[in-house]
């Protein structure tokens, strides 16, 4: 018996324990850039409720009871530091750090990965490879390990960006380690649970489907059970030069799994399963269709995805809407960024809007409509930033590289 990855996902319960208005991992509660709650045009420009200063880092806010978190390295020091603010006032409610080794790479200091927050525990990922756990009432540092050290792995050029996945009471980390391209760590402990395959690491972030862990590595799409059993893997990389850039999130929608590189072009992959073993087939590839660092989401049947390339002189990126199960472009907005704009799909099934940040900090709210671009809101809201919003019973939290931001929505 065949079965879709679509079937397959039927399993699909959620990694992280949380509250029904909860944002507490990379992309939001189902790792998708999506939420069923509803966002309504604003008739003025967007103002703050509250903001806090932060340390540098491109890692985007989570909220999960009541709590924001940032993840940042403080002003002055060599160090990663965690920060949890009440979600309604902003206040503070504590700070802790760790020290590490100085790590100054291109665009910006700080960490990249984005936190997660599951059974009142917050895990890390810094850019210099340190795992960590904290409480997340306390913010005491329960454990942390170098994973570049423990599993005898390089870091790449920009740090460690990939965020930690939580699944089964296990932290799942791209490491690039031989023998530990991806790892698993005791979400208790932070002792290895498994680690498989030689792959290199990427900048990307694992994704959960339904038994299954997707990831974009150094050089395939790929298929891990989720005791790190290898069950596909299809070759998709994104060099420039001899740099692995690789760094969009892969996106599952039904029986396709979505992948992008910003060179390397965007591929629609069926996976399929029979009798314990898994085929994969090719429905789609589009050069064009270069993802950076943005992740696409899905509603109905097609995508929203921001494309562009690699440019040091003129950078550029443009807004897409592309048929879901064949890659060809419905429409197209150029100029809408430099490098990255997140883009959330919000709303319940048949009543979605988009939203969407740019690398200026202009939020826009638009129709998820295949027929044109149809601009419903938009307003400047932060500075630059290459973050990912998150939004939760009507606010807004977005990061820019001074400031953590909150805004009303309702």
């Amino acid at each position: 018996m065949i079965r879709s990855l679509a079937a397959l996902a039927l399993a699909f319960a959620p990694a992280l324990t949380l509250s029904a208005a909860d944002w507490p991992q990379f992309l939001g509660p189902n790792r998708d850039g999506s939420t069923p709650e509803s966002v309504a045009p604003w008739a003025a420009p967007l103002k703050p409720l509250w903001k806090q200063p932060v340390g540098e880092a491109h890692s985007s806010p989570v909220v999960a009871d009541g709590l924001v978190y940032a993840f940042y390295q403080p002003k002055g020091k060599n160090a990663d530091a965690l920060a949890a603010f009440d979600a309604k006032t902003g206040e503070l409610k504590w700070e802790k750090s760790y020290d590490r080794a100085e790590f100054k790479p291109l665009f910006g200091n700080g960490p990249r990965g984005t936190p997660a927050v599951s059974n009142g525990k917050v895990f890390t990922y810094g850019g210099t490879g340190i795992a960590a756990c904290w409480d997340a009432k306390t913010g005491a540092l329960e454990w942390k390990v170098d994973t570049l050290k423990e599993f005898n792995a390089k870091n790449l050029f920009f740090g460690v960006s990939t965020s930690p996945l939580v699944v089964n009471d296990q932290v799942i980390l791209l490491v690039g380690g031989k023998g530990a391209g991806v790892v698993a760590l005791e979400a208790k402990t932070g002792k290895p649970a498994w680690k498989a395959t030689d792959e290199a690491a990427s900048y990307s972030s694992p994704v959960r489907a339904g038994k299954q862990l997707v990831f974009l590595t150094g050089g395939n799409l790929l298929g891990l059970s989720e005791t790190g059993e290898k069950l596909w893997a299809v070759p998709f990389e994104g060099k420039v030069g001899d740099l692995i850039e690789s760094s969009a999130t892969p996106l599952v929608v039904g029986d396709l799994v979505i992948g992008s590189t910003v060179t390397g072009g965007a591929i629609g992959l069926k996976v399929t399963e029979s009798g314990g073993k898994y085929a994969t087939k090719q429905e789609w590839f589009s050069k064009p269709l270069t993802c950076y660092f943005s992740t696409p989401v899905a509603v109905g049947d097609y995508l929203y995805m921001v494309n562009g390339t690699v440019s040091f002189s003129n950078p550029t990126i443009t807004l897409r809407c592309v048929e879901l199960k064949t890659g060809k472009v419905a429409w197209e907005k150029k100029n809408v960024g430099k490098y990255h704009a997140a883009i959330v799909k919000c709303g319940p099934a048949g009543k979605e809007t988009l939203l969407m940040l740019d690398d200026a900090g202009a939020v826009t709210l638009f129709e998820a409509n295949p027929k044109e671009f149809k601009e419903l809101a938009k307003s400047k809201a932060c500075g630059n930033t290459w973050a990912h919003p998150a939004l939760v019973d009507g606010r807004l939290y977005l990061r820019d590289e001074k400031e953590l931001l909150c805004f009303e929505l309702k």
